[in-house]
């Protein structure tokens, strides 16, 4: 990748694309040897019309009416039909960011020859993701099964010159942005419309989205983590190699490695190794690698199994040739994988969360942190981080309801013919609200971990704390009495959901991003 643009090779797109992808728009192309094998799929598409055999999703209708053979001279209006029925999303509209996700995830997949499209469809969709042109795509409205229906039947909408768009963040009609990018309407050929359709590529841009922000909460929560140990004098003990490595577990081990690099050098550390009476920290101190560790462990394996799902062929029915071409009908539009990896990241999104908000609540409680009871000088006069904690105590009560798994539920649809459905796209687009959550939450801890260490100077915590603390500073002054406290809520939480707590320190959590 140079300069975020970069070759698409189907199937073999990585995280690394991904997540740039998702930081920032850029300009992809289509591997060169991706274009045979498309157009084969096509003229196969093409024979079997021209040989009159019925075959589903070509030359019939959909779901319950499979049975139904659509004369040749329809078509193209069944296609074009099937796109407009199926446009019935609702609620807000995806974000660009997770568009964009979304388009590349679609490209790559049509892209690998098992869906009978021609070539000038996904030159389209090329040109409108480098054109910047976003389908306006409501979030709501598919169950993870049959595909994304509705949510991709929006995106292709944008290819028909139908509906809104979205260009640098300005709602336009369709029609008027792919006439300024000088971008012909699509007019979509046998089995076209159900191939843009089918697949989980929503669901899955949705849960990409929400494993990076899981990321970016994992290694914020780490930091502000740290900076609570010193805030509250609390011991580096816990972190010994020695104690994780006989329990063996991969993300323990790793998360213990950081926090010892993280709080190495503490003048505050220091202070007290010698005449403190306490013989143990409370456990949001002392397990913060057992907690994050085991957070760290289930973000991976939802990563693996988001990052097959990006590669996957998801849309039905496909095309296989092995010296004779087949349509093979089948169900790899469940979203199941994407359902079970977002309910798992809800989970470690709320525990982050979760042990962040009894950290702030361990800084205010004078009688465990042995610093001014709510961080401010003169408490009675100033109510301090009494009310901080409150906001931090509710988000996370929030999440808890949040984090309930949506994979367990399910709803039949299309007259039972799609019976079991996976709730995947619900499944990862709460993984926003909860993410913005756990933000504030870790934003406040930050707040109330910065108090503490300018408590205890001039003594100094290590050094990347110290950079941390010092960032933080230049936007958010130390709370010496009561004010607009909101305001300061807000910048922390910004800085969290930006990755700029672990930005001087990066290379500590490297083995967090395969």
């Amino acid at each position: 990748m140079k300069n975020n643009s970069w070759t698409l090779k189907p199937g073999k797109i990585t995280l690394a694309e991904l997540r740039a992808a998702w930081a920032a728009h850029g300009s992809v192309t289509l591997a060169a040897e991706a274009w045979p094998v498309i157009e084969a799929s096509a003229q196969a598409v093409q024979a079997i019309v021209a040989k009159g055999d019925a075959a589903y999703g070509i030359n019939t209708g959909f779901g319950l009416l499979a049975k139904t053979r659509i004369p040749d001279d329809k078509l193209e209006q069944l296609q074009r039909n099937l796109i407009l029925s199926h446009s019935v999303g609702t609620g807000e509209l995806m974000a660009d960011h997770v568009v964009r996700l979304l388009m590349l995830m679609k490209i790559g997949s049509l892209a690998r020859g098992y869906s009978g499209i021609r070539p000038i469809v996904i030159e389209s969709l090329i040109a409108l993701y480098n054109a910047g042109i976003m389908p306006a795509i409501p979030v709501k409205g598919s169950v993870g099964a049959s595909g994304d229906l509705a949510p991709l039947s929006h995106m292709t909408l944008a290819l028909l010159g139908v509906g809104e768009v979205r260009v640098n963040g300005e709602l336009m009609q369709a029609a008027d942005a792919l006439k300024a990018a000088g971008i012909a309407p699509v007019v979509l050929a046998a089995k076209e419309g159900l191939a843009l359709i089918n697949g989980t590529q929503a669901s899955a841009a949705l849960g990409l989205h929400g494993l990076f922000m899981a990321e970016r909460l994992l290694e914020a929560g780490m930091v502000t983590g740290s900076l609570s140990i010193d805030a509250a004098k609390g011991s580096d003990s816990p972190f010994d190699a020695r104690v994780h490595e006989v329990r063996g577990q991969p993300g323990q081990i790793a998360a213990a490695s950081i926090y010892r690099q993280l709080v190495s050098g503490s003048a505050i550390r220091a202070s007290h190794l010698v005449g403190d009476e306490r013989v143990q920290d409370p456990y949001c101190l002392r397990c913060q690698p057992q907690v994050m560790g085991a957070c760290w462990d289930i973000i991976g394996n939802a990563a693996r199994t988001l990052l097959i799902e990006a590669n996957a062929v998801t849309d039905n029915p496909l095309l296989f040739n092995d010296g004779e071409v087949q349509v093979v009908s089948g169900g790899n539009f469940h979203a199941e994988p994407v359902a079970f990896a977002a309910d798992t990241l809800a989970l470690a999104i709320a525990e982050i969360g979760s042990i962040s908000e009894r950290r702030i609540a361990l800084l205010i409680d004078a009688t465990l942190s042995g610093l001014p009871p709510f961080l401010v000088r003169e408490p009675g006069v100033n109510s301090g981080f009494m009310i901080a904690h409150v906001t931090a105590a509710a988000l996370a009560s929030e999440n808890k309801a949040l984090a309930h798994p949506a994979s367990v539920d399910t709803i039949p649809t299309s007259a039972n013919q799609e019976d079991h459905v996976s709730m995947a796209t619900f499944a990862a687009r709460r993984l926003d609200d909860m993410a913005h959550n756990t933000a504030t939450i870790v934003g406040i801890e930050l707040l109330a971990a910065a108090q503490g260490i300018d408590f205890h100077r001039p003594l100094r915590t290590a050094a990347h704390l110290e950079h941390v603390h010092a960032q933080l500073r230049q936007k958010v002054p130390f709370f010496d009495a009561d004010r607009y406290f909101a305001p300061d809520i807000e910048a922390a939480k910004q800085m969290v959901l930006k990755g700029e707590l672990s930005a001087s320190c990066k290379s500590l959590f490297t083995p967090l991003h395969p």
